[in-house]
């Protein structure tokens, strides 16, 4: 999707992929608190399913082309089901005093 930064290497999307199909690819996204991802860029739509936690950020690079520009904290909703359009360049902090982990579903049929 083009050329990256001059010194930033992306990571992945999650912690680690625990399925993957011609249609999806499911990650686990593990955070101890305090702990940040690598900087990533979701290539494709994906759902974020929250399962554990209490405050999680995102801190977009600005080449983003999430809809989602700007530094964004908030509670965690276990359970919470939210759509994400593709685009996104950013990292993925804990900023709460519990382990976060969540569920990312990326959708490859677009």
């Amino acid at each position: 999707m083009g050329t990256e930064p001059v010194g930033r290497t992306l990571g992945g999307v999650g912690t680690k992929v625990v399925f993957e199909d011609d249609r999806v690819r499911v990650w686990v996204l593990d955070l101890a608190p305090g702990e940040r991802s690598p900087i990533h860029r979701h290539d494709h739509d994906h759902l974020l399913i929250q399962v554990k936690g209490d405050r999680i950020a995102v801190e977009p690079e600005p080449d983003t082309q999430s809809p989602y520009r700007e530094y964004f904290e908030a509670g965690v909703i276990p359970g919470m089901v939210t759509h994400v359009p593709k685009g996104g360049v950013e990292t993925a902090v804990n900023t709460g005093a519990e382990p976060y982990y969540e569920i990312i579903v990326e959708l490859k049929g677009e």
